[in-house]
């Protein structure tokens, strides 16, 4: 099922896929609950779906969008990461949400730096942003880890959120991709554990 043409990323720990059919329940979920009050939700059942059904067909009329992001182990999704362009959006833009049980673990981060490379490598992006609402300080904080800074003169979706500019190709072939690399691999230690508050 989904777009016979979408490609399957992996990294050290994911492996990312095209939205199927079967992936609906944890994003209904997701965008039904609180988790998703920074993207426009909570959303009713209807409003789920219609923005689900606008997940699989981006893919078709843009040639890229967001993949499921599944864990190398257990195959389990945790989450979407990928690049998003509707009508109306004033750039292409690379987004991501983690399940609301599935948070603290660097998903985000492995899945949103794998599809960045991606879209600069394979389809020659030169740019990308990403549309935050102010109050989403978690993703903002992930912005910045990613290597992204708030682009004060770039235009905005609504006029309210901000703005973040991801790194060029080149930029990410300095120290800055290698910390990023580095924030994976900490992750992805199963010694590892963060302290404070668990961020994506």
């Amino acid at each position: 099922m989904g777009h016979r043409d979408i490609p399957t990323l992996e990294s050290r720990r994911l492996v990312l896929r095209g939205p199927d059919p079967e992936d609906y329940p944890d994003f209904k979920a997701t965008f039904s609950s609180y988790r998703s009050r920074y993207m426009g939700g909570p959303l009713n059942a209807y409003e789920t779906w219609m923005l689900y059904a606008a997940e699989i067909g981006h893919w078709e009329i843009r040639g890229y969008g967001m993949w499921m992001i599944h864990l190398k182990d257990t195959d389990e999704t945790v989450g979407m990461a990928g690049g998003w362009f509707p009508a109306k959006w004033p750039e292409r833009e690379i987004a991501w949400i983690i399940w609301p049980d599935q948070s603290g673990h660097g998903y985000a981060l492995e899945a949103a730096d794998c599809v960045r490379r991606h879209f600069y490598h394979d389809l020659g992006w030169t740019t990308a942003v990403s549309y935050i609402d102010p109050k989403n300080l978690d993703s903002i904080r992930l912005a910045e880890r990613l290597g992204c800074t708030k682009d004060h003169n770039a235009a905005t979706v609504d006029g309210h959120d901000a703005v973040y500019r991801h790194p060029t190709l080149e930029q990410l072939q300095s120290q800055l991709g290698h910390g990023i690399d580095m924030e994976i691999a900490h992750y992805a230690d199963p010694l590892f554990k963060p302290k404070g508050w668990a961020l994506d």
